[in-house]
Formats: C-alpha cells, sequence, structure tokens
C-alpha cells in the first residue's frame, strides 16, 4: 500500500491538489480550493496554510474531499 508523504512541502501539496482539478478560492489561516465537476458538482477542499503538511492532515484532507490515497499520491509525484 502506498502512503502519503510526511511532512510534505506546502507547494507540491497544492500544485497536486491543481493536478487533481482544485482551484484555489481564498489563502489565508486555511487555504480553501474548490472543484467543480462536469454536472456541476462542487467539492470543497480546506487545509492550513502551514509551510508543511503532516502525513494524517493529508489523510483527512483527502477523506473528506473524496480523494483516493492512490490518486493523491499517484499527483503529488508528477509535481
Amino acid at each position: 500500500m502506498l502512503k502519503f508523504p510526511v511532512d510534505a512541502p506546502q507547494k507540491r501539496v497544492i500544485k497536486a491538489f491543481v493536478n487533481l482539478g482544485f482551484v484555489i478560492v481564498r489563502e489565508k489561516e486555511h487555504i480553501s480550493m474548490i472543484r467543480v465537476s462536469s454536472t456541476g458538482t462542487k467539492t470543497p477542499l480546506t487545509m492550513p496554510n502551514h509551510s508543511h503538511i503532516k502525513t494524517s492532515t493529508l489523510r483527512i484532507i483527502c477523506n473528506q474531499a473524496g480523494i483516493t490515497r492512490e490518486d493523491f499520491i499517484e499527483a503529488y509525484e508528477k509535481t
């Protein structure tokens, strides 16, 4: 089983989510992103605005946004 990266750099995590179709909506204490599907369904994603994102935080973000571990890791490795 693939594992989430440990203390992943924030910029690389954001690029991975952009590769998955998310767009940054707001960036303050937290970074808010959204993905709009072809049917018009909006999927929100919120993550802390830290320089590094912990493994447990990534897991929770992906679960809430409906992203599989494999999809995230594949997008993360492409960045």
